[in-house]
């Protein structure tokens, strides 16, 4: 399956790459905190070294000995992980879930360095992340300097203009989330040409395109909204990059166009899946268009740190997303979260992991209904915006999958494919 594979030869591939990435900042760890310093990051690589090999020779997986706050919460899954082996042996890194064991695998990294202080605060994985915005610069600008022109003229577009608009911003937030690290193991996966040039031709690739069903939502809601409070709009974040850029287009547009009065974004408390967005990553990428040379990209910025100033866009985390548990967990492990998404108008969640932990990473039959595999999580109307990396996939029309299963036997795991999923929660 493509998750033997992922845990045979992905995983280990990356686990080399942030012991490497730790090797190379060993002068740099010296300057800042001397030997101290030096120690940490030979403690942390120590660790690392003994989790591949735990990882390569399918040791059982252990429980979290750190004392962060969700370690209560990891260890309770491995108890549940161990229930449902009946006896048949602990849980192995071979013999267990696979969205368990690599969101365990995260979590560990993350216990390398959180154990490791003065080196604790370390994001393994935030060079990749800022090489992926620096070589997608091509792509930021074509994105920023299409907007801004868009937003010249906003206040005159017809409704069928402005969901044109919409579909438009919503394909390149969609393929934006090509742009993934933890899916080439930190091979180069940037954004390079113009997002918006190819679209047309990306539209039969894109399997269940929901965008009506969103755009009525939208417009229906705001007709609705007669007694002035807030139409919110949430985005469960993906990676950092090109993709966060073209989510804050999206959100961006939507609040310009008036569709929705806020936006909050929900990003990860701790490095995540090699590229996923933390606060740092968010507050970076904004720092980063303002100060650039490129008149559009720091108009961009500058408009986007005022939308956080103005409150009309908030950022969040919550240790929730970095847990092991599918989404039809939330109401009963973070009920402060599920209810917070419980204020919004509508939920989109960006990308693959989202979409593994909506459907609880199961192998379905394609012709499910999304609203069957989300297993009773609706707090809001949502919709997932995601490019098919991984081999689970519902809501498709019957043979539709099986007909391009014939000609491309690689078609869920390939990127080439996307979907734009809604569910209504009624």
């Amino acid at each position: 399956s493509f998750a033997y594979f992922t845990i045979k030869d992905r995983l280990p591939q990356i686990l080399t790459r942030v012991i490497d990435t730790l090797h190379r900042h060993k002068n740099e760890f010296f300057e800042e905190h001397g030997e101290k310093g030096v120690e940490a990051e030979k403690r942390a690589i120590s660790f690392l070294s003994k989790l591949r090999n735990e990882l390569q020779t399918d040791k059982p997986v252990t429980t979290l000995e750190d004392e962060l706050p969700d370690a209560a919460l990891w260890n309770q899954y491995l108890d549940y992980q161990r229930n449902l082996s009946n006896g048949n042996g602990e849980p192995s890194w071979f013999q267990s879930p696979w969205l368990y064991v690599e969101c365990y695998m995260y979590r560990r990294i993350h216990a390398a360095l959180a154990q490791n202080p003065p080196i604790d605060n370390f994001d393994v994985f935030k060079e990749g992340k800022a090489q992926n915005f620096f070589e997608s610069q091509e792509a930021v600008t074509a994105l920023c300097t299409y907007f801004q022109e868009l937003l010249k003229n906003i206040k005159d577009l017809d409704e069928k203009q402005l969901q044109e608009e919409l579909f438009k911003l919503l394909q390149v937030s969609l393929w934006g989330n090509k742009c993934d690290l933890s899916f080439s193991a930190g091979e180069d996966s940037s954004q390079k040409s113009s997002p918006l040039q190819s679209l047309e031709n990306m539209i039969p690739y894109i399997l269940v395109n929901d965008m009506e069903k969103l755009w009525s939502l939208l417009v229906n809601t705001k007709k609705r909204n007669t007694d002035k409070s807030n139409v919110r709009v949430d985005i469960i974040l993906d990676n950092a990059g090109f993709e966060l850029v073209s989510d804050f287009v999206l959100a961006d547009f939507l609040l310009s166009s008036k569709l929705a009065d806020e936006v909050h974004f929900h990003g990860k408390s701790i490095p995540w899946y090699v590229s996923d967005t933390t606060k740092h990553d968010f507050n970076w990428t904004i720092k980063q268009l303002q100060s650039a040379n490129h008149m559009w990209m720091s108009r961009c910025g500058i408009n986007w740190e005022g939308n956080l100033k103005k409150g009309v866009w908030v950022y969040r985390d919550h240790m929730f997303w970095t847990l092991p548990h599918d989404f039809s967990g939330m109401a009963e492990v973070a009920p402060d979260l599920y209810a917070d998404l419980q204020k919004s108008n509508l939920l989109l969640f960006k990308g693959d992991l989202n979409y593994r932990k909506l459907t609880g990473d199961r192998k379905w039959e394609y012709t499910v209904p999304f609203h069957q595999a989300l297993n009773k999580f609706h707090p809001a109307p949502l919709c997932s915006l995601r490019t098919l990396k991984s081999d689970t996939q519902v809501g498709l029309k019957r043979g539709q999958g099986e007909q391009i299963q014939a000609s491309e036997p690689e078609w869920m795991v390939s990127g080439k494919y996307g979907v734009v999923q809604f569910d209504a929660a009624l």
